[in-house]
């Protein structure tokens, strides 16, 4: 428990780094240029990045001791992160107010390389609590990842909106510079017990996508389970894609940032009470439970344009999200070889985000096309207009009730499937798998 908990400090480190990073580069474009598309542009160009390097991380982490892939993925970080600070001292300053400059999107995507390195730990993480954590306990470890996620967020959004409304981009990138070597120095002197890689005997590193495929596919459930979160994802889009520019017509960035901080706390509370009591017998109905309560949220926390009702709804919403991040993991860490994991959470990782920028890509440009209209001069305004309100933040506020509605009701229907069934019930027959060395 003492090297997990030493892995979870230097993850709050580096994380920190990386999302202060995300999070002020989102303000930062959307406060330069006010397109709400280009603000969804960006988030989309993310998560297509997220889809196309999960399964080829799976391999890295598979492959390599977990201490040397976490080492690669801040050091990529660390590079990319000082050719961005050179880029953005040297650009002009009218480069950043201008949606269409070639130099944007060049210092966009480069600087979204560094925050996706960072994933190469995310799914490195997992495999490391199999390696280290008794099976009875992992439900509980994976709380505590939850809540030092919690904790990454508290801090990147206290510290995002105010470094971004002091100076734009220039102290958040001094900033990732300094903890991300802080981060790989701690990590390299620390000593994790994994003797041995763990991979197939007689078989090359490779991604073996085919391999991993049939791993998956010969799970009951499983498959399902991955399209279920899948389609949830193609949801969540839109909450990736317009919650920045919904939150920022109501209040300042700075504003908008505390706020971030103390809605942050859902995940250290939803991470603490797994970590203190854990998932239940079955963490596939906690995780499908979970998603009720989040779609239910969804549905009526921007019924009016009220930030208090806003953040009500989202520090619920955030606390949810821990139960189904580790129940998804802990059911993972229990029905899958060790050996495979690593290309497991990455395939897995890899099909639920490719939902994800298709809808962060449309959202933008459908919602000032469609919706934003509808609400400010179209049928919307005498259809619901007299309480739900006009405008176009209003029109915001629809595509986040709609979607909500859509999500329980999908939910409810895949809850009453077959593959529910299945799957609950390989968790709880299934015998305990090779774990390596447990600490």
């Amino acid at each position: 428990m003492k090297t997990f908990f030493q892995i979870l400090a230097n993850t709050l480190l580096a994380n920190v780094t990386n999302m202060t990073v995300w999070f002020a580069m989102i303000f930062f474009i959307y406060l330069e240029t006010r397109s709400v598309t280009a603000t969804s542009v960006v988030s989309g160009i993310y998560l297509v990045a997220v889809a196309v390097s999960g399964i080829w991380f799976g391999s890295i982490v598979d492959h390599n001791k977990k201490k040397n892939v976490m080492i690669l993925s801040g050091i990529v970080s660390l590079v990319i992160y000082i050719i961005g600070f050179i880029v953005y001292l040297n650009a002009p300053l009218e480069t950043w107010k201008n949606p269409t400059s070639p130099l944007l999107w060049i210092f966009v995507p480069l600087l979204l390389v560094g925050v996706i390195a960072g994933n190469l730990r995310g799914i490195a993480l997992p495999t490391l609590v199999t390696i280290l954590i008794p099976e009875d306990s992992r439900d509980k470890a994976n709380g505590m990842v939850g809540t030092t996620t919690g904790v990454i967020f508290l801090i990147t959004s206290a510290i995002s909106g105010f470094l971004v409304a002091h100076s734009g981009m220039y102290l958040v990138l001094v900033l990732a510079v300094v903890v991300m070597t802080i981060s790989i120095a701690h990590l390299f002197f620390m000593d994790i017990p994994e003797k041995e890689i763990v991979h197939l005997e007689g078989q090359p590193p490779k991604v073996d996508l085919r391999g991993t495929f049939a791993v998956v596919a010969a799970i009951p459930g499983l498959i399902a389970l991955i399209f279920f979160t899948t389609f949830n994802n193609f949801l969540g889009g839109v909450f990736m894609g317009l919650m920045d520019a919904y939150g920022l017509s109501l209040v300042s960035v700075q504003v908008w940032g505390v706020l971030w901080a103390v809605l942050s706390c859902g995940f250290i509370v939803g991470g603490l009470f797994i970590a203190r009591f854990g998932l239940g017998k079955n963490p596939l109905f906690a995780m499908f439970a979970a998603n009720i309560v989040i779609w239910v949220i969804s549905s009526i926390f921007t019924i009016q344009p009220s930030i208090v009702l806003l953040s009500i709804g989202m520090f619920i919403y955030i606390s949810v999200v821990p139960f189904i991040e580790a129940a998804e993991q802990t059911i993972i860490q229990k029905v899958v070889p060790l050996e495979r994991q690593g290309r497991v959470f990455g395939f897995a990782q890899s099909v639920e985000m490719s939902a994800s920028p298709l809808t962060t890509f449309m959202i933008g440009p459908i919602t000032e096309l469609f919706f934003i209209p509808f609400m400010t001069t179209g049928a919307g305004v005498d259809l619901i207009g007299d309480w739900f309100g006009t405008g176009s933040a209003r029109g915001i506020a629809l595509v986040f009730t709609v979607t909500g509605i859509i999500g329980l009701v999908v939910t409810l229907i895949a809850m009453s499937t077959k593959y529910y069934r299945l799957l609950s019930n390989r968790y709880e027959e299934t015998a305990v798998l090779p774990e390596g060395e447990p600490a």
